[in-house]
Formats: C-alpha cells, sequence, structure tokens
C-alpha cells in the first residue's frame, strides 16, 4: 500500500483491520456482527447520568429514539450538544457516541443529545438528516427542563455524523426556527464527489474506510450513483454554494483519511466565507484513528478537540 509508511506506528494496527465489506451479507447481519464486537462501555463517570427520550419524526416519518446523557446535579446555562454517530451513513447506533459524551458531561458540564437516525439504504435523504433535525428541535423545545442555555446549542459528529452535522447546520440556516452556536466536526463525509474524483491522492483512503466503502455508502444515502449535478447540500454539504452566516467551526482530519481533500476545501471554503474556523490535520493518521485510543496523535486529537469545544461554550 503505497501510504503504509507515512502510518504513525501507534495507530498500524489500523492497517491490519479488514476494510469493511458490504458485499453479498444483508445489512442487518453486517450490522449486528459489527454491534456484536464493539468494546463495552466503559464506566460513567461520577456525577453523570444517562436516559432515553422519543421525539416524533418530522412529517409523519417514525419516532426518532434520543439518548441523553448530562451531569448528574441540577443545573442552567449548560451548553446543549447534538451528537450525530458514525457509521457511513448505513451503520452504527446512538449509543456509538456515549463515551465521548460522558467525557462531555464531565469535562464541560454539557447535555448531549445523540440522535438514533436511520440508516441508509433503508431510509435514503432526506431521511437521516430530518431525523437529525428532530432531535435537534427536541433539545431546544426542552432546554429548559434540561438546563441548557438556547444560546449554546452545538452540532457535532464524527465520519458519516460529521457529514450529517454539518448538513443539519445548513439545514437549520435554512429553515431558521434553531439557532446553533457552534459546528464541531471530525473527519466529516461532506463530498459525494469524492467518489468519482478524477486525480484521487494515491495516499489517502487506504485504512479503514475506503474508495469502495465510500461508493456503497453514498450510494446507499442517495439512492443514485454519486456525483450527479443535482444533489442537494442537505445530503452532501460540499455542495452548498453559499457557506456564509454559518456559526464558528471546529474540523479534525487525519492525514490519510480519504475524507483530507473534501475536508481541507471546507475549510477554506468557510474561511473565505468570513466563518470563525479552527482546522487540524493529524499526520500519519487514517480514519477511525480514535480507534486506538492511547496513541498519542489520539490524545493529541482528544485534546485539541475537548479544548475548542472548552472555548466554543465558554465564549458565546
Amino acid at each position: 500500500m503505497p501510504s503504509r509508511h507515512l502510518l504513525d506506528p501507534e495507530v498500524a494496527a489500523l492497517a491490519m483491520m479488514p476494510a469493511l465489506s458490504f458485499d453479498g451479507a444483508p445489512m442487518a447481519e453486517v450490522r449486528a456482527a459489527l454491534a456484536a464486537n464493539r468494546p463495552p462501555m466503559p464506566p460513567l463517570p461520577a456525577g453523570v447520568k444517562v436516559w432515553e427520550a422519543t421525539t416524533p419524526g418530522r412529517d409523519g416519518a417514525p419516532d426518532v429514539r434520543l439518548v441523553v446523557t448530562a451531569p448528574g446535579a441540577p443545573g442552567a446555562d449548560r451548553p446543549g450538544i447534538l451528537h450525530v454517530h458514525g457509521g457511513g451513513y448505513v451503520l452504527g447506533s446512538a449509543e456509538m457516541t456515549g463515551p465521548t459524551d460522558a467525557i462531555y458531561a464531565a469535562e464541560l458540564g454539557a447535555v448531549s443529545v445523540s440522535v438514533d437516525y436511520r440508516l441508509a439504504p433503508e431510509t435514503p435523504h432526506p431521511g437521516p438528516v430530518e431525523d437529525c433535525y428532530a432531535g435537534l428541535a427536541w433539545l431546544a423545545a426542552n432546554v429548559e427542563q434540561l438546563g441548557v442555555d438556547p444560546a449554546r446549542i452545538v452540532v457535532t459528529g464524527e465520519s458519516a455524523g460529521g457529514g450529517l452535522a454539518a448538513a443539519l447546520v445548513l439545514l437549520a440556516r435554512h429553515r431558521g426556527e434553531i439557532p446553533i452556536a457552534y459546528q464541531h466536526l471530525v473527519f466529516p463525509m461532506l463530498d459525494d464527489r469524492t467518489v468519482t474524483q478524477a486525480d484521487p491522492s494515491p495516499y489517502v483512503g487506504q485504512f479503514v474506510w475506503t474508495r469502495d466503502s465510500n461508493r456503497f455508502g453514498w450510494t446507499s444515502l442517495l439512492g443514485a450513483p454519486p456525483g450527479a449535478p443535482d444533489i442537494s447540500p442537505f445530503a452532501a454539504p460540499a455542495r452548498a454554494e453559499d457557506l456564509a452566516g454559518l456559526p464558528p467551526t471546529f474540523i479534525a482530519c487525519g492525514a490519510l483519511d480519504l475524507f483530507l481533500e473534501e475536508n481541507l476545501d471546507y475549510a477554506r471554503r468557510l474561511i473565505r466565507a468570513g466563518v470563525p474556523t479552527e482546522l487540524h490535520v493529524y499526520p500519519g493518521a487514517p480514519h477511525g484513528f480514535m480507534f486506538m485510543p492511547d496513541a498519542g496523535v489520539t490524545r493529541t486529537f482528544a485534546r485539541d478537540s475537548l479544548a475548542a469545544l472548552a472555548k466554543a461554550v465558554g465564549s458565546f
């Protein structure tokens, strides 16, 4: 593999993981196998509590399940974080964000709401982003009960969850109903055109989430081959022509991640649109490098990510 020599030695074990394959096996079996191999949830930090809620889907869609993580003690004017899990638009569940949400509750005093959105290909666009919007609307409607400051609502997500988070922020700007103070995007999956890129970098996308995986994920979400000229920015946020007026933004990506160039371009366009933007690129890091929690690059990312959120929620 051309990028093997560029891989950070502390995350080199990721190179031994088989790339996700979606050929042949029914999606239910793929999801069940991944769920069975998911590491157990670590113990909750002292004083943090977790519960579930549901909210009606938009326009008659099924109810949306939410997992809420919050400090145990009553509070007021706390940050509210709408968290969207990853999984290439085809995998995952709200529980995936649990360890991170527990840190947000313990370290930032934040209330996190993780959305169990419907997955593609069974539910293509706009179902997933509308489920996320329903979760955001639930958070905004319950700020008093949750002790959340409505001026400190953050949207965050990883991978496809980062793509949905960015799409949700665009959709919220479009509808003008719920103000979002900050978007926090971790190697977000933003641009279906990466699938059809004429001159792709030879050094990205060789580990964990590959070009074949990406094609399957985007085709599943769009219900059609990616790369067409009329794709909605609420499906692929990089398609948005105007990024002005979006909230301050954090973007983090590994240098070997398939999404590197689309993340760099989105950050560049945000900056040109006058959006305060913080961008981090981690050398030697492939997609999902945080699966190696003890690696130095993961600890650096965790520090940068939490510091950005802490600064953001304390400065509005």
